[in-house]
């Protein structure tokens, strides 16, 4: 018997904030599924981890005025897709935003975006390894921002 190895995908995106008062929002996006969770998308050939992140967070919510502040983590992935079996990995970068306007990729599927509460963006998030991406984007903003993990 042979088995078939899965497929591998790289993909790269962010959990951006922006600061209210002194206090960071978090932004969640809604895809097609209506699940919520972080933009993200695929590397291109050749295209630094990093480049590729801003590049997908740009498309998928319309922000422009980006600050990529941290590597986050990485999280990984099987699922399959036509009948293939496919291993991804997500590479996320902790990025600021200077603007509260978005603008939701419609014709990737991205049905809206929301600014929340560290709190409320954590019970919002649709899958558990993206709970920990935030947790530990919430620990990567920088003190002056007011950041933390919510109790």
């Amino acid at each position: 018997m042979v088995r078939s190895r899965a497929k591998r995908e790289t993909s790269a995106g962010g959990v951006v904030y922006r600061l209210v008062d002194g206090a960071p929002l978090f932004l969640l996006i809604r895809d097609a599924y209506h699940n919520w969770g972080f933009p993200k998308g695929h590397v291109e050939h050749n295209e630094a981890l990093e480049s590729a992140a801003l590049r997908e967070v740009e498309e998928e919510t319309g922000l422009h005025t980006l600050t990529l502040r941290a590597p986050i983590d990485t999280i990984d992935w099987y699922f399959r897709f036509r009948g293939r079996l496919v291993h991804k990995s997500c590479h996320f970068f902790l990025m600021e935003s200077a603007s509260a306007t978005t603008s939701p990729q419609r014709e990737e599927g991205i049905t809206a975006c929301e600014w929340l509460t560290l709190e409320d963006a954590l019970e919002r998030v649709s899958y558990e390894n993206a709970r920990g991406v935030l947790t530990r984007a919430a620990e990567l903003v920088p003190p002056e921002h007011g950041a933390g993990v919510a109790p």
